[in-house]
């Protein structure tokens, strides 16, 4: 089969890739649709020494697998768990010791003909969502999960810094809360994804130190760490979503004098992120600036890291 390989921060398309087999347990699924993600591009910078197929956002129709699945478009899940060790035991697999991550960590990804999954990590993708809006499945759970760690109330000023994909994403879950949002970016068109959507943004230069209560950063530089940390007020709570290629320098004593709370968010739900795609509640189609096959990878990769793009895809 095709899949885009990468070894050495190099990649390269390559045919001669087997087709996956799956083991008990799992489904064998061919990819219909995958998103280029900021991890994809950090990888590729070295991220993490990964060798293999990246990919894991995707949709994808179950090929061989339970029969209830046969045939349906499926999104999944990209831990694959071991069941036994402490945090699969005490509820936490997404943080499991011997976990697999689809297109991260010792499992190939979705830039590929076909892939394998556990069942367990599966989900139906309902008939009333557009593959090309599916996609963003994933993504749209990680935005999500900062609610399963934060409580946010309406009183809450909140504001998210970064207007690339994932900051787009993150703005519109928040505001699902109705709290009092800002989103601080460098694009003016990309913000104004959110201003058609009712959600208030302003360049940097607007906002004024120690006045938020939750800061989201979403840049995945330490510019952006550092002003998401200045803007907060004293025990205040800083959200980073971003992975980071390079070490990051932080100022711990400001830290421990505003006893700022720093949560390190990733995974996120899938069912809730599929009922809001459902509902029309998260605009992700504006988001898409190409679509390429997967013989145009090199094109794809090069598009997806041109400063300013949002979301590229792979169409098979």
């Amino acid at each position: 089969m095709k899949g885009i390989w990468l070894e050495n921060q190099r990649l390269r398309l390559r045919a001669d890739l087997p087709v996956p087999e799956p083991v008990t347990g799992e489904a064998l699924i061919r990819i219909i649709r995958a998103g280029i993600c900021n991890t994809d591009l950090e990888l590729l910078r070295g991220y993490y020494p990964y060798r293999g197929v990246p990919g894991h956002e995707f949709v994808g129709i179950v090929e061989s697998g339970p029969k209830e699945l046969l045939g349906k478009r499926v999104v999944g899940e990209i831990n694959t768990t071991c069941g036994h060790c402490h945090y699969c035991r005490t509820g936490r697999p997404t943080h499991c010791e011997n976990r697999t991550v689809l297109g991260i960590i010792n499992r190939n990804g979705a830039f590929a003909d076909f892939i394998t999954l556990p069942v367990a990590n599966l989900h139906i993708v309902p008939d009333t969502i557009p593959t090309n809006t599916a996609v963003f499945t994933e993504p749209v759970a990680a935005a999500l999960q900062i609610q399963e760690q934060v409580q946010i109330t309406l009183n809450d000023r909140v504001l998210v810094v970064g207007d690339g994909k994932l900051g787009l994403l993150v703005a519109q879950t928040l505001a699902l809360t109705g709290c009092d949002l800002l989103v601080v970016g460098r694009h003016a068109e990309k913000l104004a994804i959110l201003q058609t959507l009712g959600i208030a943004t302003a360049p940097a230069t607007a906002i004024s130190e120690r006045s938020f209560d939750l800061t989201v950063e979403c840049t995945g530089n330490p510019a952006g760490f550092d002003f998401a940390r200045r803007a907060l007020r004293s025990r205040g709570t800083l959200v980073l979503k971003s992975t980071y290629a390079g070490m990051l320098t932080i100022n711990a004593s400001a830290l421990v004098v505003d006893e700022i709370t720093l949560i390190g968010s990733r995974c996120g739900p899938f069912n809730y992120a599929l009922a809001t795609l459902a509902a029309g509640q998260i605009q992700v189609e504006p988001m898409i600036q190409g679509s390429y096959s997967l013989n145009q990878a090199l094109d794809a990769f090069n598009h997806a890291r041109k400063k300013g793009t949002l979301k590229i895809l792979f169409e098979n």
